[in-house]
């Protein structure tokens, strides 16, 4: 005689879900860490693509060798959409970047602050118009909304690469090279340039195409070493992380069919 399989109810994203009674606590824990961090990770760059795409729209909407960022907002009747990329941008970075603290337990507060002060001055320097001969307070305010943005960003980030590369070392020469790429790009094209869109087109592309390779590197691996735990038997665990989630995902449907 079969017995019934003992069922366990759990609640997922306020899904309630049935699973074999066989799954301990520790594994049930672990499959929904998994399935918490895959759906971030798609979130996470997702938001991160889009605002890579908006920055390279917006920056060449005029010719970026002549106009910088703000000046093609001001002087082309584009000053809506100049804040609406800054508030977007600022917001993805700022989402992104606490995200990331979170999945590396980084604990240092003042990071936080950091991150979202370099959110609200990005927007402020968007708000102030750039033109010197017409405003020229807002300009000047401007200007050091922007290099008060640069400070905090650089605030934030810095001391949270400095934790990663302290805790993960395999990453700490990918972070010296990308932090050269960056900022010598960005001094680079200043010198070369001068004050154009080219270095502000450098500085954010680049900045949102390293936090999208950390994001997946980070995740990744979060997923990998909750996942070693969880899988000791499997020989392939690129398959058995798969079955996880599409088990999960399978679940989650014919719940919602039921419902």
């Amino acid at each position: 005689m079969i017995k019934p399989t003992k069922k366990h109810i759990i609640n997922l994203d306020n899904q309630e879900l049935s699973i074999n009674k066989e799954d301990t606590e520790e594994n049930l824990k672990i499959k929904r860490q998994l399935l918490r961090e895959r759906h971030s990770r798609i979130v996470v760059m997702s938001l991160l693509l889009a605002a890579l795409l908006f920055t390279v729209f917006f920056g060449t909407l005029e010719n970026p060798v002549e106009y910088t960022f703000s000046k093609i907002g001001n002087r082309f009747n584009h000053r809506i959409l100049f804040i609406v990329w800054a508030l977007f941008t600022g917001l993805t970075i700022q989402f992104s970047v606490v995200q990331l603290f979170r999945l590396e337990r980084f604990s240092f507060s003042k990071a936080y602050k950091y991150i979202i002060a370099s959110t609200f001055f990005l927007v402020a320097t968007a708000l102030a118009p750039s033109m010197r001969e017409l405003y020229p307070f807002y300009f000047w305010v401007h200007k050091l909304t922007a290099v008060i943005f640069f400070v905090f960003l650089s605030l934030s980030m810095g001391t949270f690469l400095k934790f990663v590369s302290r805790e993960n070392p395999r990453l700490r020469k990918v972070i010296i090279v990308w932090t050269i790429i960056i900022l010598g790009g960005v001094i680079i094209l200043g010198l070369l340039y001068g004050n154009t869109g080219l270095f502000e087109l450098w500085g954010f592309g680049s900045m949102l195409i390293f936090l999208l390779y950390l994001s997946l590197t980070l995740f990744e691996e979060q997923i990998v070493k909750q996942s070693v735990k969880l899988l000791k038997g499997e020989q392939d665990l690129n398959l058995g992380i798969e079955s996880i989630f599409v088990n999960w995902e399978k679940l989650l449907k014919k719940k919602k069919k039921k419902s």
